[in-house]
């Protein structure tokens, strides 16, 4: 009899945080702070929002942390992932996930721990570039 295999889902949040920490500034840091916020506050769908709305120099930065997330949240876990892979649209995979409350609460979870890996790594790339 095979034993089941098990997915480490926090190293996985810890190497989707690095990822999107890989071109470091005060603005990745702070855009990831401020989704930070609005996810707690909000939720999930509100977090793509905010990510979608981001302007000017931010634009680029939300638009990496966007697609990685929704990258990372259609194969994660790999046995069930959470969004759908065939919709385009992540506002519609977003609907349709958050129609099973058990899917919604392990994403949230696992998008607030990818972002707060992402903060730290951005922030420890930061310190060793300024030197400090």
């Amino acid at each position: 009899m095979d034993a089941p295999t098990f997915e480490n889902l926090d190293l996985a949040c810890a190497k989707v945080g690095k990822t999107m920490a890989e071109m470091p500034s005060k603005e990745l840091e702070n855009l990831v702070t401020s989704a930070l916020a609005v996810l707690e506050e909000q939720g999930m769908y509100a977090l793509f929002l905010f990510l979608e709305a981001q302007t000017k120099k931010n634009k680029e930065i939300s638009k990496g942390i966007r697609d990685e997330l929704s990258k990372f949240l259609k194969v994660t876990p790999k046995q069930a992932p959470l969004l759908c892979s065939s919709s385009v649209d992540i506002f519609a995979s977003l609907q349709q996930m958050a129609e099973d409350l058990d899917n919604l609460l392990l994403a949230r979870d696992l998008v607030r721990q990818s972002l707060v890996y992402a903060r730290y790594h951005a922030r420890i790339q930061e310190k060793s570039e300024v030197g400090t």
